[in-house]
């Protein structure tokens, strides 16, 4: 059948109604993600037992209509408060039904974006354009409250803002560094983004094409700075959180925020914690730790290493900040550089990973196939979770073979190397764990080569004065000690901010599973409380990648808009259907 074809007939069936004829055009196993223009949620239907149920208790009230085809695969639809782009896919091009659908809402009725055709004039009225953004800054948390109170001011952050600001929805960030940007410009000077140019673009303002393929991270600070001063975003520098509390009879959220020293009292609608996955470091306790004559550090407090030349350094992890940081110790002249590595690591090449991964979607030659960041966004999302995993499994077999000479040189030099529980890579782990995975810039052909010690399947058991004792009893000799461990979750930050009993109320944030239990399977669901609403009203987690910041940003901003302008916003809740793999 030809997608327009179905696509009409499903249309059809959802003006009039009549939820089983719409149900039955799916495959029995079929998938339905809706990102918000149904449920007011980011949900994956599972089969059509949930598809059902999902159209049973928002089709009267979403009030579908105007579906239209506008290519093989894209098609555009409205609501009664909105319009929505969607992707249709068929598991073979003679197929009857459905095999994956993919709803996303876009912009809302009579609140669109003030843009193109619709911007403003800019001439003056009165007051100057300087004079009356003067006042409004003065004002802002004194005269007048911010309806959205984002806590972090990292690219997560400043991206929701910019939604928000083009939606006309009053919002202040809050960041404890002085500048937008200094999260990256802190960071040690060697750092380099990971992810390519074409996936880490910002809303509206995309890098320009001289920009390099990874961005050094001073930079991306300063693009960052840039952004927030162009986007006139409302940012507070050099202000802390220190804790919040949700009034249940006002509905209002208030806030103590230390900024330059002094305590401001803030009353928002809603609370975004857009902290980051690089929220409190998982700093271990090891016993002997006090009596180190050197120097201990997490890895977000690694500075560089032009202090460690000539001196031992021991880093403790194997994954990206892991690798980084050895490289650059190695660079900088350290006089023997170790890592420990407790468990197996995902590494793929970087420039194997553009081709065989990015570079389809996120590219030059995709940008001249006519397949915009938009598309590419919206392309990633329309595959289920429960999907991406057989998807990805090619990919990394392909890359095993590309490069068996990288993974040769590993294995023997004792680099537990793996690709994944499932063989899936890099992506799946992403959305599993956050952390885990390493991709190849240089350090891993240092360890081929020698010039970054290993030692492999082993723990830190004890620190003495001036060594390391690991938990096969040998001993390294050590001057620095980096713990490139990891971080806990999001969810620590409403622990530390709020309450140990609305971080229990909210429960995990970030990885595949229920949003309200323990974990019904690691394929079922959606990224837990990411992007949508939470157990505690009003609580709102926002963050990711660069690439999932930017795509991510406008579903949330346009819950909040339809909260903010009073458009009832039901949202779909119920439980998936657990399945057995």
């Amino acid at each position: 059948m030809k997608s327009a074809d179905w696509l009409q007939k499903f249309g059809a069936a959802l003006e009039k109604g009549d939820i089983n004829a719409a149900t039955g055009m799916f495959e029995p196993d079929g998938f339905w993600r809706d990102l918000v223009s149904f449920t007011w949620n980011v949900k994956t239907c599972e089969g059509r037992a949930e598809i059902k149920a999902m159209l049973a208790a928002t089709l009267a009230g979403a009030k579908p209509k105007s579906f239209a085809a506008k290519t093989d695969e894209w098609f555009t639809f409205e609501t009664a408060v909105g319009r929505g782009v969607g992707h249709l896919r068929f598991r073979e091009k003679s197929a009857k039904h459905c095999w994956t659908l993919l709803t996303t809402l876009q912009e809302l009725k009579g609140f669109e974006e003030k843009a193109g055709a619709h911007r403003e004039s800019g001439v003056s009225q009165g007051k100057t354009w300087f004079e009356r953004r003067e006042q409004h800054i003065a004002e802002l948390g004194v005269l007048r409250q911010p309806y959205v109170l984002i806590v972090g001011g990292g690219q997560g952050g400043i991206a929701l803002a910019a939604r928000l600001k083009r939606l006309q929805v009053p919002t202040l960030v809050v960041e404890k560094n002085e500048r937008a940007g200094d999260s990256w410009r802190k960071r040690y000077k060697s750092l380099c983004l990971h992810d390519p140019v074409w996936y880490d673009h910002m809303p509206y303002l995309p890098f320009p094409d001289h920009w390099p393929v990874f961005s050094p991270k001073d930079k991306l600070a300063d693009w960052l700075e840039m952004y927030a001063q162009v986007m006139e975003l409302d940012y507070w520098g050099s202000a802390l959180c220190k804790r919040a509390r949700y009034d249940e009879a006002t509905g209002e959220w208030e806030v103590l925020v230390m900024r330059d020293g002094q305590p401001h009292t803030l009353r928002p609608k809603h609370l975004v914690l857009a902290t980051g996955m690089s929220g409190f470091p998982n700093m271990p306790e090891i016993p002997g730790a006090e009596s180190f004559a050197g120097r201990i550090v997490h890895s977000s407090q690694y500075a560089g290493g032009a202090s460690w030349q000539g001196k031992h350094c021991v880093v403790v992890g194997s994954g990206t900040s892991g690798h980084d940081i050895c490289a650059d110790l190695w660079e900088q002249g350290a006089g023997g550089v170790t890592m420990i590595q407790r468990a197996p690591t995902i590494v793929a090449r970087s420039e194997t990973l553009m081709d065989l991964a990015w570079g389809p979607l996120y590219s030059e030659q995709a940008l001249a196939r006519g397949i915009s960041t938009e598309i590419a966004d919206l392309t990633v999302a329309s595959l289920p979770f429960r999907l991406l995993p057989e998807s990805q499994k090619p990919v990394y077999k392909a890359m095993r073979e590309r490069d068996a000479e990288l993974y040769a040189g590993l294995e023997k030099a004792g680099f537990q190397y793996t690709f994944g529980e499932d063989g899936s890579g890099i992506h799946t782990l992403y959305l599993r764990r956050g952390a885990g995975y390493y991709i190849e810039t240089g350090a891993s052909q240092l360890i081929i080569d020698g010039k970054i010690k290993l030692k492999a399947g082993v723990s830190v058991a004890a620190i003495s004065e001036k060594s390391v004792t690991l938990s096969d009893r040998s001993e390294l000799p050590a001057d620095l000690i980096v713990f490139a461990t990891g971080y806990g979750s999001m969810n620590q930050w409403a622990r530390e901010l709020i309450s140990n009993a609305v971080a229990d109320k909210v429960g995990k944030v970030w990885g595949l599973g229920s949003d309200t239990k323990d974990d019904p399977g690691p394929w079922v669901g959606e990224l837990r409380n990411m992007w949508k609403p939470t157990q505690q009203p009003n609580l709102w987690f926002h963050g990711g990648n660069l690439m999932q910041s930017r795509h991510y940003s406008l579903y949330l901003a346009l819950q909040l808009k339809a909260r903010m302008e009073q458009i009832p916003t039901p949202v779909y809740y119920v439980e998936p259907v657990q399945h057995v793999q």
